[in-house]
C-alpha cells in the first residue's frame, strides 16, 4: 500500500515543548511559559469584546491599523512593519523569504528552541554556536562561523532561555565582521524587560545597518500571549518580501484590536513591567544568597544552570505547586510571576543542592 512522503526534513524536526500546564483541576503557579503574570487590562478586554462581535469577517490582511501604530510607536515608516501570529511566525516569514535549500543559518545555543525548527521547515541548515557559561552569546564565535553559504545569523537578546542581553560594543564588532549580505535578525521578546545600560539599542542599530531585522511580540509585555500578534521590522524592500511570504489574515481581528489597545496603554502596561522587573531582581538576589549562580537576566525569567539534573528539579518544583521549564541536560528556566509564586519557588530552591 503506497503512502504519502512526508519531507526528509520533518524526520529530524526537534519537537517544540511548551512550558508545563496544570493539570485539570489541579492548583500550581504556571512559570513555565514566561507569561505576564498579570491579567489584561480593562480596557484590552473591552476592546477585545469589541472585536468579537466582527468575527465572522475577515481580519485586515496586513492589519494596517496596527503597523501604523506600531511604526509610530518605533519612528520608522509603516512599510518598515511586518506582522505576524507571534513574532515567532515573523520569524518563520523573514527565513522563507530570504532562505534557499541548503543555505546556512547561523545560530546561538542554547537559545529559543523553536530556531532549529524555523530554519529546517524553511529548507536552510542550522548551524548552532554554544552560548558561554555565563549565559551570553558568543558573538566573537557566531561571526567566525559565518561561511560563503550563510544567509541568516539569529541573535536574541535577551538570550531565551539564559537571560542576558547583548551588549553594545560586542554586536558593533560582530556587525562589522559579518558580510553586508548576510541578514542578522536581532529577536527582542523581552526588550521591554531590559535594564541593562550596556545593552544594545536594536532600533539604533537597524536605523545604521540595513542588513538588520528586529522581531518583537505582544506576547510578553504587552500581556497577549493567548491572541498571538508579534511583528518583523525590515527595511522597506525586505519587509515587502516578508510579507509576501506571510500567512494571509495571519493576525486575527481580535488580536489586532487587542494590540491597538495595548499601544494606547502603554505607559499603564509599562509600570506593569517595572512590577516584574522588581520581582525578577527579588528572585535573583535571593537565589544568590542561596548559593547559586544564575546568570544576569534582562527579560522575565531566570535560567538555572543545573545540567542532569534539570528535569529532576522541575517535578520537585511540580510536586511543591509550582511549574518550571525544564530543558533537560541544561538547566531550568524559571518565568517571574506572582510574589507568592516567587516565595514558593524559593522554598524549593533553597532545599536543593547549591551550585
Amino acid at each position: 500500500m503506497s503512502r504519502v512522503a512526508l519531507r526528509k526534513a520533518l524526520a529530524d524536526l526537534p519537537p517544540y515543548v511548551p512550558g508545563a500546564r496544570a493539570p485539570v483541576g489541579a492548583a500550581a503557579y504556571k512559570l513555565s511559559s514566561n507569561e505576564n503574570p498579570f491579567p489584561p487590562l480593562p480596557s484590552v478586554v473591552a476592546a477585545i469584546a469589541d472585536a468579537a462581535v466582527d468575527v465572522n469577517r475577515y481580519p485586515d490582511m496586513y492589519a494596517t491599523e496596527l503597523g501604523e501604530a506600531i511604526a509610530a510607536s518605533l519612528g520608522v515608516t509603516p512599510d518598515s512593519i511586518v506582522t505576524g501570529c507571534g513574532s515567532v511566525a515573523a520569524l518563520g516569514h523573514v527565513l522563507t523569504a530570504v532562505c534557499e535549500a541548503g543555505d546556512e543559518v547561523v545560530l546561538p545555543w542554547r537559545s529559543f528552541e523553536a530556531y532549529p525548527i524555523a530554519v529546517s521547515l524553511a529548507g536552510a541548515e542550522g548551524v548552532r554556536v554554544p552560548v558561554g557559561a555565563d549565559g551570553r552569546l558568543d558573538l566573537e564565535a557566531m561571526a567566525e562561523a559565518v561561511t560563503p553559504r550563510t544567509k541568516v545569523v539569529l541573535v536574541c537578546t535577551p538570550n531565551n532561555p539564559t537571560g542576558p542581553a547583548v551588549h553594545a560594543d560586542e554586536l558593533a564588532r560582530f556587525l562589522a565582521a559579518v558580510p553586508s549580505d548576510v541578514l542578522v535578525v536581532l529577536d527582542e521578546a523581552y526588550v521591554e524587560f531590559v535594564r541593562d545600560e550596556r545593552a544594545a539599542d536594536g532600533l539604533a542599530v537597524f536605523a545604521e545597518h540595513p542588513n538588520v531585522v528586529l522581531l518583537r511580540t505582544f506576547s510578553k509585555a504587552y500581556g497577549l500571549a493567548g491572541l498571538r500578534v508579534g511583528y518583523a521590522v525590515a527595511r522597506p524592500r525586505l519587509a515587502a518580501g516578508i510579507r509576501a511570504a506571510s500567512t494571509p489574515f495571519g493576525v486575527s481581528h481580535v488580536a489586532q484590536l487587542a494590540a491597538l489597545a495595548s499601544l494606547r496603554a502603554r505607559d499603564e502596561l509599562l509600570r506593569r513591567v517595572d512590577s516584574v522587573v522588581a520581582e525578577r531582581a527579588r528572585l535573583l538576589t535571593a537565589l544568590r544568597a542561596q548559593g547559586w549562580t544564575v546568570p544576569d537576566s534582562q527579560a522575565n525569567f531566570v535560567w538555572l544552570p543545573l545540567g542532569e539534573q534539570a528535569s529532576s528539579f522541575a517535578e520537585r518544583c511540580a510536586r511543591a505547586g509550582v511549574l518550571v521549564r525544564p530543558f533537560a541536560g541544561d538547566g531550568v528556566r524559571v518565568s517571574v510571576g506572582e510574589p507568592e509564586a516567587t516565595d514558593l519557588f524559593l522554598e524549593v530552591s533553597s532545599e536543593v543542592t547549591r551550585r
